[in-house]
């Protein structure tokens, strides 16, 4: 019988995947004894930086996180059964191994007043996360081979499961002629790309990242309404890839969405289409090209998402997720015991965030508080949430009342509610007065932002990471419900995480409050509500008694992801063939947690409720329809039940989750690769 070498094929060529190269590389002289393997990176668009942050996208997006803030190697706060192999964060690839680099590709304008603390471009990005892929695969050892198939995966099925006859063993590509190609008895995989071309696997690693959606029913309808009144609507989607081309000049364009997608669709309907900033007399103002939209932008919230703090506090240490644990959270070590969003988590975050916020203003700013911290401790601790234990309203109004003594600044006192939701219940008597209250709360929380004296900011900053990745670490154990998971976590907790600590540079806000002096951005108010009257869109919101009526919609924000309605035509052909499955409910993670086999079905009744993502195992194998998992399989990405909190590259020095998965995947990949015949 002819030797064959194993092959892996990955389908997405991003940041991800970089990082189990990387993890191969890293685990494969001590895991792997073979003469080597075939490697086969599939993706349409150039790996490393794959569709999200590929190098053609437009200079003026930017990222929104600093330079220093970016890596895709590891450090010593990775915990990690592999060596541990550093590399630079992107702000020291950028003024080291990558600067001739930068500026060969013509993107040296940034270079010079690049500092640590830059906000990048994501084209600058996608330089780093191109290069990373090249040391990746440059690090695998001998023997190892890798090709990159600038293609597209639309069907992946065995060769043959039930045995046969023992075919061509060479490893290799084919022809999408030839189906009878490939070895029945082992069972390869067949990778069909859009081309033709069919790779044979014995593994195959599916690793797409962020999918596009098909349209959901209310982007449908409003579709529909569009074509029938003659209307522009520019649905859900990343903002390079949106063709924002029909967004007309000159004329309102009501505008839902307030995040980082509105940002960017700000920046390219007006830079994008030949307008400047520039300063006058100390202030930043825009110069009108006379191409751009006046758009109209509000969002349940009706503000922007915080910017960037832009100060460091040296030795502020980093934040901690208290009572989290199982122990505090009333469970036995290691428990899988379902845990209830609202009654066991919520509370505690409210609390942690408290927590940091006054142990920072007391340690560091006790001059603003009428107490010392131990006694001021001793209050937080009384109202600490504990499972089982109900805190009472006296508490909470004992100590809101406590607060509001010894803190006499309210800039000093904490409320997430209000950080949340800072216009609630508001009502105007007209727009001037709602947009005069926006920009004071915009250019009030870029002085705070700025200024280090508010550094209870930072530290819950910290905090809220800290407990926003324990909450991600409970998920990948199963220990939530699917609509605690999709509606409480991924849509509030996320939205939360989102708002407070993932907004934009603070410069955004500024060249945003230039747009409004200068006529081209307004504001439409917080709950907005669009529906189609007369012909026309009408949006309306209740802090403010005039609707405002547009012949143009942009939903300024990311399709809401759910892998039931995943454009790919991969996914769509593993979920018929009942070889993924969406998660329905809580039945689904109950299998995943008990290991059940086949023959478990999900009731007919089920549904897939709203976020929904894809099921695999606690080694990352897609889970089938009949409940069995695929062993030579994996899946894993933000469209994965647990991974939506797994960015492909993290912060230095936070033992960030991705990291720990990539190595504990790539050690799983490689004892497979060691045991094929």
């Amino acid at each position: 019988m002819a030797y064959r070498r194993p092959t892996v094929v990955f389908v997405g060529g991003g940041p991800r995947t970089t990082g189990l190269l990387e993890r191969l590389a890293a685990n494969a002289p001590s895991l792997f004894s073979g003469a080597g393997a075939d490697l086969h990176v599939v993706d349409p668009f150039p790996a490393g930086g794959g569709r999200i942050w590929r190098r053609q996208q437009s200079p003026l997006l930017w990222m929104n996180s600093m330079a220093e803030d970016v890596t895709i190697f590891l450090d010593d706060s990775v915990q990690i059964e592999g060596p541990i192999v550093d590399g630079p964060n992107l702000a020291e690839w950028v003024v080291g191994e990558g600067r001739e680099r930068v500026l060969a590709s013509g993107l040296g304008a940034e270079l010079v007043a690049f500092t640590p603390r830059s906000f990048p471009s994501r084209a600058l990005q996608s330089l780093y996360l191109g290069w990373a892929f090249e040391q990746a695969v440059a690090d695998l050892p001998a023997g190892f081979s890798l090709e990159v198939h600038w293609d597209r995966v639309v069907r992946l099925t065995e060769s043959d499961r039930t045995g046969g006859l023992v075919g061509d063993h060479s490893a290799g590509v084919d022809s999408a002629g030839d189906r009878s190609a490939g070895d029945h008895s082992t069972g390869r995989q067949l990778v069909e790309l859009e081309s033709g071309t069919i790779l044979r696997a014995d593994i195959v690693v599916l690793a797409q990242g962020h999918l596009e959606m098909l349209p959901d029913s209310g982007t449908a309808l409003l579709r529909d309404a569009a074509d029938r009144h003659d209307l522009v609507y520019v649905p859900p989607g990343y903002t390079a890839d949106v063709d924002l081309s029909i967004v007309p000049e000159r004329e309102p364009v009501i505008t839902r969405g307030f995040g980082l997608a509105f940002i960017d669709a700000m920046v390219l309907l007006t830079e994008g289409r030949g307008g400047r900033f520039n300063i006058v007399d100390g202030q930043l103002n825009y110069q009108p090209s006379g191409r751009e939209p006046i758009l109209w932008v509000g969002s349940g919230r009706g503000v922007p998402y915080h910017s960037k703090l832009g100060y460091q506090i040296p030795g502020l240490p980093r934040g901690n997720a208290r009572f989290l644990d199982d122990e505090s959270l009333g469970c036995e070590p290691g428990s899988a015991e379902v845990l209830d969003f609202d009654r066991d988590i919520e509370p505690l975050i409210d609390w942690n965030l408290c927590f940091a916020h006054y142990e920072e203003l007391l340690r560091r700013h006790p001059d603003r508080v009428e107490a010392d911290w131990p006694e001021f401790e001793r209050r937080l601790q009384q109202i600490r949430p504990r499972r089982g234990v109900e805190t009472s309203a006296s508490n909470s109004e004992e100590f809101a009342g406590y607060v509001s003594r010894v803190v006499p600044d309210p800039r000093d006192r904490f409320d997430l509610r209000g950080i949340d939701r800072p216009f609630d219940g508001l009502r105007t008597a007209n727009r001037e007065e709602f947009e005069k209250h926006l920009v004071e709360y915009i250019e009030s929380d870029l002085d705070r932002r700025a200024d280090p004296r508010f550094s209870p900011d930072l530290a819950v900053f910290n905090a809220l990471l800290a407990v926003y990745f324990r909450i991600r670490e409970l998920v990948v154990q199963n220990r939530f419900g699917v609509q605690d998971r999709t509606e409480k976590i991924d849509h509030r907790l996320h939205g939360l995480f989102s708002f407070i600590a993932s907004g934009p540079p603070p410069e955004r806000l500024g060249q945003l409050l230039a747009l409004h002096r200068a006529g081209i951005v307004r504001f439409a108010g917080p709950e907005l509500s669009v529906t189609v009257q007369n012909g026309e869109f009408v949006a309306a919101s209740p802090a403010i008694p005039e609707p405002i009526q547009a012949r143009a919609l942009l939903d300024a924000r990311l399709a809401e992801s759910s892998a039931a309605r995943a454009a790919d035509p991969l996914i769509q052909g593993l979920l018929v063939a009942g070889e993924l499955l969406v998660e329905q409910d809580d039945s689904v993670k109950e299998l995943a947690r008990r290991g059940q086999g086949a023959g478990w079905k999900p009731p007919e009744h089920s549904r897939a409720p709203r976020g929904s993502k894809l099921v695999a195992d606690a080694n990352s194998h897609p889970i089938r329809a009949d409940g069995s998992s695929h062993d030579r399989r994996f899946l894993i990405g933000p469209s994965v039940s647990g991974g939506a909190g797994e960015a492909a590259f993290a912060r230095p020095q936070t033992n960030a989750p991705v990291f720990r998965k990539n190595d504990a995947i790539a050690r799983q990949l490689l004892g497979l690769l060691e045991g094929l015949p």
